[in-house]
């Protein structure tokens, strides 16, 4: 696992509790603000799985 994809999971995890806060305070500006740390998240994560795929095809060619 590397950098990128421990941030991508962090972040995501970050996103989905500050959407639930703000659906428990009724908030919809930190809703969305939870929904777009959730979509970063898993961009970084993608990104970081595709490092790793280009990392182990370089290996075993």
């Amino acid at each position: 696992m590397n950098k990128n994809q421990v941030k991508g999971v962090v972040k995501d995890i970050a996103g989905k509790v500050q959407e639930e806060a703000g659906k428990l305070v009724g908030s919809k500006e930190q809703q969305v603000k939870g929904l777009d740390k959730q979509i970063a998240g898993k961009a970084e994560k993608l990104y970081g799985d595709a490092k790793e795929v280009i990392k182990d095809a370089h290996k075993n060619p």
